[in-house]
Parts: C-alpha cells; sequence; structure tokens
C-alpha cells in the first residue's frame, strides 16, 4: 500500500521499463459530480502495488507521469470511467491504451463482457466480488478489500496478453486501433455544458420549449460543475422537462410548478434558474434553435432493418465478433433509410468490410437471406 510519494514515485520509475502496465481504480459518485478517487491499482508483468491517494501528503504527479508515457501501454477494462477520472485530476488523457473490454468484443466474447467474466472464461478463475460496493473511501481498508482492488489488475495481465494474441492471430489489431481513438479523444470526457441538454430526452415539441431546455440544462451543468454535487441534486431531469413546457418567467410562475420544493422560488438558485429561463425567452425567433429532426420512415423501412438485424447476427457469429461492436439498432435504422448516405460507424473502416458493404447489397436487392440446413445465410444474387 503505497502512502508517500517517494515510495509512489520509485514505483511508477519501475513500471516506466514496463512495455504495458494494467490499471483500475476504486472511486465513489454517489454524492459528487466528479469522481472521488479512492484506490489506484497498477501491475506490470513483475510488480503489482496499490496506491492511496487519500493519504496525507501523498501527490500523484508521478501516476500522472506514468499515465502520459507513450513508451509505456496502458491497460484498463472498461476504461472509460477510469480515464475520466484521470482527465479530472490530471489533465491528461493516457495513451497509448487497450481497452480488454473492447477487445473481447472484437474477439467475439460478447457484448460488454464484465471483468470477471472475462477471467472466468480465459483463466478458470472466480473472482469474489463482494467488495465491489464497499466504502473505498473509509481507512483502514480491509484485506479482502486490498484482495478484491488487487485481483482487478493482476488477472488483467493475463487476459490482455490473451486477448493481444487472440486479436494478432486473427489479424484484427487494427480494429481495436481505430476503437481506442475514440476513447484517447477530449471530447469523449469534456462535455461543454452548452451541450447537456444532448443528455435529456427529447420531449419538447416547440423551438422555444427548446430553447429553454438548453439554457435551463447548461446552468444546471454548470452548477453541478461547480458544486460538485450530481445534477439531479441541483434539479432533476423531469424538473426541467415541466420548466421547458411550462416556462416561467418570475417567483410566482416559478413556484406553481408540481416539481419545484416549496420555497425554492425564492432562493439564490431559484433565481439564477429563471435568469436562465427569461434569457431563452429573450432569443429573436429567427434564432430559435431548431428542433432534431424527425427522420420520416418510407414504406419498406422497417422490414429493411429486421432484414439487417438478421444479417448482424449472421456476420457477428460467423466472424466470432460482438454485434454490438459492428452496429446498433439505430445506425441499421439509418441504413435501411439513407443508404450509403447514412452517416454511421457501420459504413467506414473494418465495419464497411465486415458487413457494411453487404448491408448496402442486401437493401439493394443485390443479396438475399436464405433458410438452408437449420440456418439462414447470405447469398448474392
Amino acid at each position: 500500500m503505497i502512502e508517500t510519494t517517494a515510495a509512489l514515485r520509485d514505483a511508477c520509475e519501475t513500471l516506466a521499463r514496463s512495455e504495458y502496465l494494467t490499471i483500475d481504480t476504486e472511486f465513489l459518485r454517489e454524492t459528487t459530480f466528479w469522481p472521488e478517487l479512492c484506490l489506484i491499482q497498477l501491475a506490470g508483468p513483475e510488480i503489482e502495488v496499490i496506491v492511496d491517494p487519500l493519504a496525507k501528503g501523498l501527490d500523484l504527479a508521478p501516476f500522472f507521469e506514468l499515465m502520459g508515457n507513450s513508451s509505456v501501454l496502458k491497460v484498463f477494462h472498461a476504461a472509460r470511467q477510469d480515464i475520466e477520472i484521470i482527465v479530472n485530476r490530471g489533465d491528461l488523457i493516457p495513451h497509448p491504451i487497450f481497452d480488454t473490454q473492447v477487445a473481447a468484443m472484437v474477439c467475439g466474447f460478447g457484448d460488454s463482457v464484465s471483468y470477471d467474466q472475462l477471467v472466468q472464461k480465459i483463466k478458470g478463475v472466480h473472482i469474489d466480488k463482494s467488495s465491489r460496493f464497499t466504502d473505498w473511501s473509509r481507512r483502514p481498508l480491509t484485506e479482502k478489500q486490498l484482495e478484491y482492488a488487487l485481483a482487478d489488475v493482476t488477472h488483467l495481465r493475463d487476459v490482455y496478453l490473451a486477448l493481444k494474441a487472440k486479436l494478432d492471430e486473427a489479424g484484427r489489431s487494427l480494429w481495436l486501433t481505430e476503437e481506442m481513438a475514440v476513447l484517447e479523444s477530449r471530447d469523449t470526457y469534456d462535455l461543454h455544458p452548452d451541450d447537456a441538454w444532448k443528455r435529456l430526452k427529447m420531449r419538447v415539441k416547440k423551438p422555444m420549449e427548446l430553447a429553454v431546455l438548453q439554457k435551463v440544462a447548461a446552468w444546471r451543468e454548470r452548477e453541478a460543475r461547480g458544486r460538485n454535487v450530481p445534477r439531479s441534486r441541483i434539479l432533476k431531469d423531469d424538473t426541467i422537462y415541466e420548466i421547458a413546457q411550462q416556462q416561467p418567467v418570475d417567483a410566482e410562475a416559478l413556484a406553481r410548478l408540481r416539481t419545484i420544493p416549496k420555497g425554492w422560488e425564492r432562493s439564490q438558485s431559484g433565481a439564477a434558474l429563471l435568469e436562465a429561463v427569461n434569457e431563452a425567452l429573450a432569443i429573436p425567433k429567427n434564432d430559435l434553435p431548431r428542433l432534431p429532426r424527425q427522420n420520416h420512415v418510407p414504406e419498406g423501412a422497417a422490414a429493411a432493418s429486421e432484414m439487417l438485424k438478421v444479417l448482424l447476427k449472421i456476420v457477428a457469429e460467423k466472424q466470432g465478433v460482438a454485434a454490438k461492436i459492428i452496429a446498433n439498432s439505430d445506425d441499421l435504422e439509418k441504413i435501411a433509410i439513407e443508404g450509403e448516405a447514412a452517416n454511421v460507424p457501420a459504413l467506414t473502416g473494418w465495419r464497411r468490410d465486415l458487413f457494411g458493404d453487404t448491408a448496402l447489397n442486401l437493401i439493394g436487392g443485390k443479396v438475399a437471406l436464405r433458410f438452408v440446413d437449420r440456418k439462414i445465410e447470405a447469398v448474392e444474387l
């Protein structure tokens, strides 16, 4: 258990000489906007350590320097939340990275396979997950917690090596490189407050309602970040929908809303919220945001989409790749409606080679589906 900056520096210098390292974190997020980092686990081929970021006086600078070392591959499982912590605390994105969950999907282990399932399938080892939801901020940690935490990076070494061998053997290493580019993009983790409305379900039907929704969602995002509390502690989603529809312009109107707590309209937050609403209402009609375009589904598109789902399943099973990583239902619907013009990942890169071209040929009448020997197959006409 590393609790001093000097010990952390020594460990990171040792890990920096490795070709790869595995990494995991334990954190809490129930009462904060940003994850509260409670533990860091690191392992190289010959070393494994646990770092206590809550230790008094510990400087994480050596850790962030290691994360920025481009000569060492950083191996994660389901990397997004771990990388979000590193971006928030260290203002950098680890590079290069290898996500074993994504690699497992490329290698045919199913959609979004969990770490313990992957360890079970590759190593035949059962991981006790009973410590997963314990309070990682309390000290001292128990031996059971520490054993669980360390297992998240020690088994990951073998999982990584096994998946890397499968990717190399199948010639799919470059497929993973394309996927890692998304995880290494800062846009993946840095949602601008003005885009916060995109997280919400579209329950508005008028441009002015959308303008209010956008302004209020942006205000909530800034408040949540600035106060480091969950968005729902500032304002619940249902409240935003009601405000967008009712458009209260003063405290009296705000107090009449069903989702507003009694007295909240007179608070400082209530005043700031009303300011955001009135800012939206002041937007000239010609400058109001346009409602997201609702695709008109032409006759036959639904049937074509269903055929594409069957084709996707055929290709995924034949190639040993999780269907989810090739295309989702929205992608298939866009291909069915827009054809070649559809802006979806399934029509680019390795996905197009694997599935996209055949999908276009299917809806273009150049490929057919048939049932032979108790299985469905795609055949060129």
